[in-house]
């Protein structure tokens, strides 16, 4: 992936982090670092320091990805994998169970933990 990223393309950054595992963030990419890393600058993350700025930082080429074509979703079936937005990323998660015609329930087997979502914070995983 290395070298088909340049600088302002939209990515999402997998965040290999003790408690964030499992979880895509929005970012741009500032520029390449070799060929193995890229300085990105997160959309909804910010600096602990100053939390008006955001938070740039240097990722392995192997924790990003293009950021994924927008799918509108009507539903969702037992057992589809999805992404959960929630805490300013992605989560990924499964469709766990339904409560009236647009809540889901998710499963995060990473955490062993199921979480009730709207439609509109969930989107197929790609």
């Amino acid at each position: 992936m290395a070298s088909i990223l340049k600088r302002g393309d939209e990515v999402e950054v997998c965040s290999k982090q003790v408690g964030f595992v499992g979880s895509y963030y929005a970012a741009t990419v500032i520029t390449s670092i070799g060929n193995h890393s890229y300085a990105v600058r997160y959309k909804n993350l910010v600096t602990e320091e100053d939390q008006s700025q955001p938070l740039t930082e240097i990722v392995a080429a192997d924790e990003l990805r293009p950021m994924p074509p927008k799918v509108s979703a009507t539903g969702f079936s037992l057992d589809d994998a999805v992404d959960a937005y929630d805490n300013d990323g992605w989560w990924v998660g499964t469709i766990s169970g339904k409560r009236g015609s647009d809540h889901y329930y998710v499963f995060f087997n990473t955490y062993g933990v199921e979480i009730l979502y709207p439609l509109s914070r969930l989107r197929p995983h790609l």
